[in-house]
């Protein structure tokens, strides 16, 4: 199973599982559970989720899978920037881990930057490592400039969480091989697209076809195609898990990625970081 290191040497599961838009229905708890819990038994056993995700509800969906198994779960969730500092964060973090019901969050990330400044949130980050609340912090939708910003505790970020698939490669001019030589993996979000544009693609579908694959398989094969990336595609049903597993086994071929290059191209210059 590809996998990848975090700074610390930790080794965590290249295709993890998302959670965003999960536990937004009372009725669907139950399936996205279930969903999770399989995953985990196809060894996805990184979950990321966010105290956004359904206001918290995307996060009592992942303390329902991980249950009685938490022991094998790399657990990531994240912070809104308006909590980001001081108290708030301490309280925020409280939060997460009771509806998570955990004593410690593996990884917790910035989600985004407001206005707090970066030196308090690491602060803050530090004195919950510190009491054993969180056993290793990071960003999310940070560029290089803003990861410069840290500093020295750059060097304790143990990844950044932007966009990339196919159609939003910008990271690759900077961003990835930034965080590549500092040993820090990139963790992809949304990487089969939005919308099912990206999944309706005649080059991916060209390329999917060749291996006898879904178009998402091949854009999840894609972002696991060179190390330092984490995958982390969201399903809720048991079909699209097992495939999203699938996708590990698939090896792109350099005519694949030439085709998919040309399709997409590889950014030329810096572009502004993508969001969603």
């Amino acid at each position: 199973m590809a996998s990848a290191r975090l700074p610390d040497g930790t080794e965590v599961p290249a295709l993890g599982q998302g959670t965003w838009r999960m536990g937004e229905r009372g009725a669907d708890r139950r399936a996205e559970a279930a969903a999770l819990r399989l995953g985990l038994d196809l060894g996805m056993t990184l979950i990321d989720t966010a105290e956004m995700y359904a206001e918290g509800g995307a996060e009592e969906v992942v303390a329902e899978a991980i249950a009685g198994r938490r022991d094998e779960v790399f657990l990531v969730s994240k912070v809104y920037p308006h909590n980001a500092s001081g108290r708030k964060l301490q309280a925020a973090c409280e939060r997460s881990l009771k509806r998570l019901r955990t004593e410690t969050i593996d990884l917790y990330l910035l989600h985004w930057r407001g206005s707090t400044p970066l030196a308090d949130t690491v602060e803050g980050f530090e004195r919950m490592r510190a009491a054993g609340k969180i056993r290793r912090w990071g960003v999310s939708n940070l560029d290089v400039d803003d990861l410069e910003e840290l500093g020295g505790a750059l060097a304790d970020c143990a990844a950044d969480q932007v966009l990339y698939n196919l159609e939003n490669r910008g990271v690759e001019h900077d961003l990835l091989p930034f965080c590549r030589e500092r040993g820090m993996p990139v963790m992809a979000y949304s990487p089969v697209g939005q919308g099912g544009a990206l999944l309706r693609h005649p080059a991916l579908r060209a390329v999917a076809g060749r291996h006898g694959a879904t178009p998402a398989q091949a854009a999840l094969a894609w972002t696991l195609r060179a190390p330092g990336v984490i995958s982390i595609p969201k399903a809720s049903d048991p079909e699209h898990v097992r495939a999203n597993a699938a996708a590990r086994d698939l090896r792109l071929t350099e005519q694949d990625l030439a085709e998919l290059d040309a399709a997409f191209p590889p950014p030329q210059r810096k572009q502004r970081l993508a969001m969603l």
